[in-house]
């Protein structure tokens, strides 16, 4: 393990520039290519996922409002809870608004890239409809990109691993529960490895039901949980009023240290931010539209509108709560990382019991992203071959969340930034390519829209 640490860490910077180029600045050209569109249509996009829009004859498997759930059941979770914990381990405060900046640039990227996953569906050997970055890569840009297609589905096998997730809820559970203290005697590697037994075979139970499953599942465990978490986070807040503002400024004043002590300096700082929103959010990786492709519509527009909520709920939402927390407890000057640091801080916030409530916050998340990674895998290994031997990847799941649960914070993270980092180099490349037609897209549904009304 500590070789493969070892080449990780040597790895990850050799890919961290092309994915920052492609994700920020390409990010940023489709802003302004759009005319700052999903900003402008934001209302509009929330009316077509409470299903005022909604065409029951369409092509598809789930509701946008499943496809949306289900795509953030994958996002808000543990990145939120223990990625934000991470990236502020590392960078301090000012890293969260760099996270801000690079949702707000997400947003736009998911609009584009979920618009294309309707646009250029296609169908596996089963003849279902699929879609996602292997689809609008192979039949936006055509057949002679297929290579680019395969890479990303390739990393996806890596990418969409549970590990992150599998290895971060182990912690919980042993910094919660405290194993040592129970009547059962064993060592914190044979109770590490109990977890990661148990949380795999609970998995197993949904995962091995297909999409549908995972859809239903995912709609009816995030909207609840990911409200109990924001009642708690702004408990709180209430009760710390008084920080808001001070953990709010420091967050933004931090952000231009150029003297920081991040490793890199200041373009470290901004690195690790783009890095953690990334992991939060999955703007530019191309996840999304894999679900979002599944969803019941014809428009592209409209699925591309529903998935830009997406950034905005997971990150400006979610992950700015957490940091508020983290900062106005003092948890982020104590020498702990990822979950731990969050834990720490709403036990101490919330009368010694913010842990366990958290504790049960996290089950939820870490099942719900779970299930969702793994349709995730499915997809890319069922490109690769066939949707046969795609949902094989589901036995290679399971185990792997087993190794994650015994596995260092270190390995997992360097695991996920580096299939990330590759992830979204392909997934950028086509949709910037492809941006053109999603602008013909928006206007003919724009028009459309105003002669309705």
């Amino acid at each position: 393990m500590d070789a493969i640490n070892d080449f990780l860490s040597k790895a990850i910077p050799f890919t961290e520039w092309p994915m920052f180029l492609l994700l920020i600045v390409g990010g940023l050209f489709l802003v302004f290519y759009s005319k700052f569109l999903p900003y402008r249509f934001f209302g509009h996009a929330i009316a077509i996922t409470a299903g005022k829009y909604d065409d029951k004859n369409a092509k598809g498997d789930v509701s946008s409002f499943q496809a949306l759930s289900a795509a953030v059941a994958a996002t808000v979770g543990l990145g939120n809870i223990s990625g934000v914990a991470i990236a502020i381990h590392y960078g301090g405060p000012g890293v969260v608004f760099w996270i801000w900046m690079t949702a707000l640039i997400g947003m736009c990227i998911k609009f584009y890239s979920c618009s294309l996953s309707i646009m250029y569906r296609g169908v596996d050997s089963e003849g279902k409809l699929q879609g996602g970055p292997m689809y609008y890569i192979t039949k936006g840009l055509g057949e002679k990109w297929r290579p680019l297609a395969m890479f990303f589905a390739v990393c996806g096998l890596f990418g969409f691993l549970g590990v992150f997730t599998a290895n971060q809820f182990t912690e919980t559970f042993m910094s919660v529960v405290e194993p040592s203290n129970t009547i059962f005697e064993m060592s914190e590697f044979n109770w590490k490895l109990t977890v990661g037994i148990v949380l795999a075979v609970i998995t197993s139970f949904v995962i091995f039901g297909g999409l549908t499953k995972i859809a239903k599942v995912a709609s009816a465990i995030v909207p609840f949980m990911v409200l109990v978490y924001l009642v708690a986070v702004i408990a709180v807040m209430v009760l710390n009023a008084a920080q808001i503002l001070p953990s709010l400024k420091m967050i933004i004043s931090e952000a231009w240290n150029f003297d920081t002590i991040v490793t890199g300096g200041f373009w470290g700082l901004v690195i690790i931010g783009v890095r953690r929103a990334m992991f939060s959010n999955e703007a530019g990786l191309g996840s999304a539209p894999m679900y979002h492709g599944q969803s019941k519509t014809d428009n592209p527009i409209k699925e591309g509108l529903v998935a830009s909520l997406g950034p905005f709920i997971d990150t400006i939402l979610v992950c700015t709560m957490t940091a508020v927390v983290i900062i106005l407890s003092g948890a982020y000057l104590e020498d702990s990382n990822g979950i731990v640091m969050t834990l720490s801080a709403f036990e101490s916030t919330l009368f010694g019991y913010g842990d366990d409530l958290l504790m049960i916050i996290v089950t939820a998340f870490a099942l719900s992203t779970l299930f969702t990674y793994s349709y995730y895998g499915v997809k890319s290994l069922s490109f690769l071959t066939n949707a046969k031997i795609g949902k094989l990847y589901n036995v290679y799941f399971i185990i792997t969340i087993v190794f994650a649960a015994v596995a260092s914070v270190e390995l997992v993270t360097y695991l996920i930034d580096l299939s990330y980092a590759l992830m979204v180099i392909p997934n950028m490349i086509a949709v910037l390519l492809l941006a053109p037609k999603v602008n013909v897209a928006a206007k003919e549904y724009f028009s459309n829209l105003k002669k309705s009304n």
